[in-house]
């Protein structure tokens, strides 16, 4: 009997300690707060959320007054900037010259206009006259000639039409393994390539 009255006072002793200890260790907004800075590893740390205030509808402001509130919080803030106020160095005000006149030289800079070099006397160089430039006169209506490297497909085309009179239906190049550029010009139905030939004197 005596032993179990040792051991109620014993748990009971205890009981209170662990009271007193968790009065003095709980705050009621952070939860228990350990006193060894370990014992979290022991013990375990424990937190107590609390429910957020309700926000009473009635109780909101203005809308306006918040504008102006949100506002003067924006200027106030460091993303607003205020322009930077120009220094002025004189006491007078002059205004801007704008006008612009025409040049009006007094002599030509240049004494004669440019040339244009690659006329259609410099496209056209000589019409070839081989025997597979013949086939092609007489088989496909088509014109052969070496021409300017420089001349492109609508050049050459144009040379053609003021040397010859004639109108070209398509044109198709290649560079020569000499190095020189080789024009087809295949000829519109109303003009035959064979009369163009005899004319230009390649027969």
């Amino acid at each position: 009997m005596a032993h179990f009255q040792k051991w109620i006072s014993t748990f009971w002793s205890f009981c209170i300690s662990y009271i007193n200890f968790i009065n003095q260790n709980v705050n009621p907004r952070a939860g228990f707060v350990p006193l060894h800075r370990n014992s979290e590893y022991l013990t375990g740390r424990v937190f107590f959320s609390m429910a957020p205030a309700k926000v009473d509808s009635s109780k909101k402001g203005d809308p306006k007054a918040q504008a102006l509130k949100t506002a003067k919080a924006v200027k106030s803030g460091p993303t607003f900037k205020k322009k930077a106020k120009k220094i002025r160095t004189s006491v007078t005000f002059h205004r801007p010259k704008t006008l612009k006149k025409d040049r009006n030289p007094k002599y030509p800079r240049i004494s004669a206009p440019p040339r244009n070099k690659l006329d259609h006397y410099q496209i056209l160089k000589f019409p070839l006259t081989t025997e597979s430039a013949m086939k092609k006169i007489e088989d496909n209506n088509t014109l052969v000639f070496i021409v300017d490297l420089r001349a492109d497909k609508k050049k050459i085309k144009d040379a053609v039409k003021k040397m010859y009179d004639i109108q070209a239906k398509k044109v198709n190049t290649l560079i020569r393994p000499d190095g020189t550029k080789k024009a087809y010009v295949r000829l519109t139905p109303d003009y035959d390539a064979l009369d163009v030939a005899n004319k230009i004197g390649i027969i």
